[in-house]
């Protein structure tokens, strides 16, 4: 050796990141069961062969976990993180009537060595969920910054890149009134309202015990049951809706115009949700959290039946009004 530093010496490993990618390997495979890449760039870049598409409309979309890692790392629930990750992306792309075809992520380090295990148990996670919706792991980037990015964190970032015939592309702007919002349940917060959440056990330790802290903590769900089932029947909705951060208003009301609804939903009946609620703002609960519905269709009154029997969980929870604005509230209160 020359004295002098080097790579390694400056804290990124460049062998170990080779290791890395030979560790996550046999994830990867996994989801390339029925879909595969076109072709081979060296783990430069991706490509995949839209061929088969008649006149193919490319949908992109990119979101995070936000601060719900925080907690699922003290809890060492690392592959939930991964399985959250996935489904903000992908279900965005599902609004669009696409199929997410390709993946990719981004995991900012400290150290590559220290952070390896854990890492490769985030790439499992995603996989699990891109396995059951078909869509390719096609790449990512693994950023050692020593100095740049505290030990114990991952910085984390996804990105859904999915395809769609222009034909069968969603249009929201064919809503008109009388169309019919079908709600569909949620597996909890999902990842989104956890810096609240945070300050509430912050400040009331005891609302909720470990086992219901965790039960809280289940990976936001994939909605891609829904709109299979839905194609299925050749139910075409007019809009479909992803409720995260802004609630049920705010991600209803970036697409609909001049037109708005009274929502009525129901009581969401899981307990240790109740708990944290009771902390929260009356009314800026509905603005923060998903309230027991993850993912909404609005469809014409025509489709109702069949909508309701698209995936687990549908329940009518409104119609659509002249009148901006959507108003929420729960049954029975």
């Amino acid at each position: 050796m020359s004295g002098k530093l080097t790579y390694k010496q400056s804290g990124v490993d460049t062998k170990e990141a080779a290791a890395f990618v030979s560790d996550i390997s046999s994830h990867v495979k996994r989801t390339q069961k029925q879909r595969s890449l076109h072709q081979a760039f060296g783990l430069f870049a991706a490509a995949y062969d839209l061929s088969s598409y008649k006149e193919p409309v490319i949908v992109t979309g990119c979101d995070g976990v936000g601060t719900k890692t925080e907690i699922l790392f003290e809890l060492d629930m690392v592959e939930t993180a991964g399985k959250d990750l996935v489904a903000m992306n992908v279900n965005d792309i599902l609004t669009t009537g696409g199929d997410p075809l390709l993946f990719l992520d981004y995991l900012g380090i400290s150290n590559l060595e220290q952070e390896r295990t854990r890492i490769t148990r985030l790439v499992a996670g995603m996989c699990d969920y891109l396995e059951s919706c078909n869509c390719i792991l096609a790449g990512g980037e693994t950023a050692e910054m020593p100095g740049v990015v505290p030990e114990s964190i991952v910085e984390l970032s996804g990105f859904c890149i999915g395809c769609c015939e222009k034909s069968k592309l969603i249009d929201p702007k064919t809503v008109q009134p009388g169309d019919v919002f079908i709600g569909y349940k949620s597996d909890s917060f999902h990842a989104n309202g956890w810096s609240l959440i945070r300050r509430i056990l912050e400040e009331n330790p005891d609302v909720v015990d470990e086992e219901e802290l965790r039960s809280l903590l289940q990976p936001t769900r994939l909605y891609h049951d829904v709109v299979a089932d839905m194609r299925s029947s050749n139910v075409i909705p007019k809009a479909y809706a992803h409720i995260t951060g802004g609630g049920l208003p705010e991600n209803l009301e970036r697409f609909l115009g001049n037109y708005g609804a009274d929502l009525t939903i129901p009581f969401w009946d899981n307990p240790a949700a109740q708990k944290i609620l009771k902390h929260a703002d009356p009314q800026d609960r509905f603005n923060t959290f998903n309230m027991g519905i993850g993912w909404v269709a609005i469809v014409k009154p025509e489709d109702v039946e069949a909508a309701l029997k698209a995936g687990p969980g549908g329940t009518v929870i409104g119609t659509l009004r002249e009148g901006r604005g959507i108003h929420v509230k729960v049954q029975g209160e």
